[in-house]
């Protein structure tokens, strides 16, 4: 059934996977001791109730369907291992170390989209 989706609606519905989740990470510090699948789904549906127009796009009885969910579950656990292997940047990298260094802090980060708020973290200290 997902497979059958445009390509438009399958890139929104990871657009909206990858931003939801990232945000949810944001809102929990990024700390695995506060993280649940079950909080992180009910925000990816409030996300996307609220600000994706691909919901109204695909016909309700796909969205009822048990096959969809199923297709959709396995596409959240794509998304969301991408997102945690992709490595920081070189340039991310540099920033958060002269800015940690500034700043005399130590945090640690495993991925390129917590690089992301960790900088954005220590540049908001930084001010």
């Amino acid at each position: 059934m997902y497979k059958e989706l445009s390509s438009g609606i399958k890139i929104s519905i990871t657009r909206s996977i990858s931003t939801s989740f990232e945000t949810y990470l944001a809102s929990i510090g990024w700390d695995e001791e506060r993280f649940s699948m079950e909080d992180f789904i009910a925000s990816w549906q409030t996300y996307f109730q609220e600000n994706a127009a691909w919901i109204e796009k695909i016909p309700s009885e796909t969205l009822m369907s048990a096959e969809f969910h199923e297709e959709m579950a396995q596409k959240i656990d794509e998304v969301i291992a991408k997102i945690l292997n992709e490595e920081p940047t070189e340039q991310q990298v540099e920033t958060i170390e002269a800015l940690q260094k500034e700043l005399g802090t130590n945090y640690s980060y495993d991925c390129k989209a917590e690089a992301a708020y960790i900088e954005q973290l220590l540049k908001e200290k930084q001010k």
